[in-house]
C-alpha cells in the first residue's frame, strides 16, 4: 500500500493507493517542520489518521511538504512517518516539487504555490532548477494568505479599514491588540493565524478595499519574485493553492500585467500528483 501526501502549513491532503487502482482520500493537519517536530507530527497522525487505514500495510510514503527546505527538516518528517507506519520507506520532498509534478508533469515550465505561504520555481521536467526564496512570512511570502492577512490585521488595528468594514471585522473576530500580539509572538503557528484572515477578504470581495489589497499582494509577488526568474515571460504562469485559486481572477490580471500568459491555476495538487505517481509506477 502506498500513501501520497501534499502537506501545507495548515492542512495535509492524503491519498491511499492499494494497488488495485482504488484511491482513498483523507485529510490531516499540516506539518511544517519549521514549526513542529517529529513527535508532534507522529502524535497528530496517531490521532487523525482514519481508523480504517492499516498502518502496517503501508510500504511507501511519498510526502511533499511546506517547510521541507533541507535534509534535516526532511528527516524530521520522515522519522515521524516511519514511526507511524513501521514497515514503510518514506520519501520526503518540498511541496514545491509536488506543485511542479502536478502542474507540469514531465514538461519544463514555471510553477508557483500561493496558499498559507508562497513559493515558486523553474522546473526542467524532472527537478527544480531555479528558485527565488520566498523568505517566509516574516520577510516575504508576498501574495500568500499570511501576507494578505497581515495587511488586513495591520489596517484593522490602526483603524484604517473603510467605514463599515472596520466594524464588521471587529464583530467577526473580536480581537484586541493584546490578543494579536499574543497570537503572533507567544502562540504556535503564527503564519496560520495570519493566513486565516484571507478568508475575510474573500467573503467581502465585493468591497473595493478587499479586491485592492489582494491585487496589490499579487503585484508584489510578481515584482519581488517572479520577475527575477530568467526569461520568465517565456513561460506560462501555473499555480496551486487556495489563495491563488480563490482569487484567480486577480492573480490572472497580475500575471497579464507582467507579460505572462496563464496556464493552470488549481486549488490542490493531490489529484494530479497521484496521477503523476501512478504513471511512474506503471511505467
Amino acid at each position: 500500500m502506498i500513501l501520497i501526501a501534499d502537506g501545507g502549513s495548515t492542512k495535509t491532503n492524503w491519498c491511499q493507493l492499494d494497488g488495485t487502482g482504488n484511491r482513498v482520500f483523507f485529510n490531516t493537519e499540516g506539518y511544517n517542520p519549521d514549526f513542529v517536530g517529529t513527535e508532534t507530527i507522529a502524535a497528530s497522525l496517531d490521532k487523525n489518521l482514519p481508523d480504517t487505514l492499516p498502518r502496517a500495510d503501508v510500504t511507501q510514503v511519498y510526502y511533499y511538504g511546506a517547510g521541507v527546505s533541507n535534509a534535516e527538516k526532511a528527516e524530521r518528517v520522515a522519522a515521524a512517518m516511519r514511526q507511524v507506519f513501521p514497515n514503510c520507506k518514506a520519501q520526503v520532498a518540498e511541496d514545491l516539487l509536488a506543485a511542479a509534478h502536478a502542474l507540469l508533469g514531465d514538461k519544463p515550465g514555471f510553477a508557483a504555490i500561493l496558499g498559507t505561504g508562497t513559493n515558486s520555481c523553474l522546473y526542467d521536467g524532472e527537478k527544480i532548477t531555479y528558485n527565488v526564496d520566498s523568505l517566509g512570512y516574516f520577510l516575504g511570502d508576498e501574495g500568500s494568505g499570511s501576507f494578505i492577512g497581515k495587511r488586513l490585521l495591520r489596517d484593522y488595528l490602526r483603524g484604517l479599514l473603510p467605514d463599515g468594514l472596520q466594524e464588521t471585522f471587529k464583530q467577526e473576530f473580536n480581537l484586541t491588540r493584546e490578543d494579536v500580539i499574543d497570537r503572533l509572538y507567544n502562540q504556535p503557528l503564527p503564519n496560520r493565524f495570519l493566513a486565516s484572515f484571507a478568508k475575510f477578504a474573500y467573503d467581502h470581495n465585493n468591497i473595493s478595499y478587499c479586491r485592492e489589497i489582494v491585487l496589490q499582494g499579487f503585484e508584489t509577488f510578481f515584482d519581488n519574485l517572479v520577475v527575477h526568474y530568467p526569461d520568465y515571460q517565456q513561460y506560462t504562469f501555473n499555480c496551486i493553492g487556495s489563495v491563488g485559486y480563490n482569487f484567480r481572477d486577480a492573480l490572472a490580471q497580475a500575471a497579464r500585467n507582467h507579460g505572462m500568459e496563464v496556464g493552470k491555476i488549481i486549488r490542490s495538487p493531490i489529484d494530479d500528483l497521484v496521477s503523476y505517481h501512478e504513471s511512474k509506477l506503471s511505467a
